[in-house]
């Protein structure tokens, strides 16, 4: 028995966009200036930041500058009444857009939707990371190696790094998954948080690039991989005609799914 739900807290009047990389900024509403109080689970500690960029409520994912750089934060508490000196605040910098509208199928440990709009991966990396600095430089390089995904042994990676990317695997640990045409992305999070790009033709993996700094083969790429086997698998057994009819599907880690776009929400709807 194939089942689904849908998970709606955005507008239903959604207009189909093509999956854009990159970092999406999500609030629409007029900035609104604020001191807020914010929680970092990481650390188990709440404090104040100055809020001029965003109209913020309490719930929202947000990410600062200072010492807590990188790490996710929850806002508890908004105060539009303050005078404050500036130079002993540190500021907001990004909010996640955690706004989820859409139809989900069970595959295993994640959600699979077959809809570009509902969860694309420019809204998925604004969960774990803040925007890129502008005065950041990548370079990007990439051989003629490819293997299939039904023998991972063409990866060509040592026991310990299949081991421990198996481990990631195991633990769940590839937050995000999605495949448009043959372009594939992925999230996988250990002590950091990194992003895997691939292309897949036909059970074909080539162009396989992670965001570590791992030379070669890597315990991301390795989780990744085998958390694309097995979806594909599920999707060929229960959902191949949505998946035919789209090219496209998503996954989302069930754990990620509920932290991020449920959790710390006072409305909104759930049908299971």
């Amino acid at each position: 028995m194939v089942m689904a739900f849908k998970i709606g807290f955005a507008p239903e009047n959604l207009e189909n966009k093509p999956m854009e990389a990159g970092y999406t900024v999500p609030r629409t509403a007029a900035p609104r200036k604020s001191v807020v109080q914010v929680y970092f689970p990481d650390r188990n500690r709440t404090l104040a930041y100055y809020n001029d960029r965003f109209d913020l409520h309490a719930g929202d994912l947000v990410f600062v500058d200072g010492k807590l750089a990188g790490l996710r934060g929850r806002v508890t508490e908004v105060n539009y009444n303050f005078k404050i000196k500036l130079s002993e605040y540190k500021r907001i910098i990004a909010v996640a857009d955690t706004d989820v509208h859409g139809q989900f199928y069970l595959a295993g440990s994640h959600f699979v939707t077959f809809d570009r709009d509902t969860l694309p991966a420019s809204k998925a990396v604004t969960w774990f990371h803040p925007p890129v600095q502008e005065d950041e430089e990548y370079e990007i390089g990439m051989d003629d190696s490819a293997f299939y995904l039904n023998d991972l042994r063409g990866m060509n990676v040592s026991d310990a790094v299949a081991g421990r990317g198996h481990k990631y695997y195991t633990e769940n640990r590839v937050r995000y998954l999605c495949v448009d045409g043959t372009q594939g992305f992925a999230i996988v999070e250990g002590g950091d948080v990194y992003e895997v790009e691939f292309t897949c033709r036909g059970g074909e993996i080539s162009n396989l690039l992670c965001s570590c700094f791992c030379s070669g083969g890597c315990k991301h790429e390795f989780a990744a991989m085998l958390q694309l086997s097995e979806t594909m698998e599920t999707i060929q057994r229960y959902y191949e005609d949505e998946y035919e009819r789209t090219d496209y599907f998503a996954a989302v880690c069930k754990g990620t799914l509920f932290a991020y776009a449920i959790d710390g929400r006072e409305n909104g709807s759930f049908t299971l």
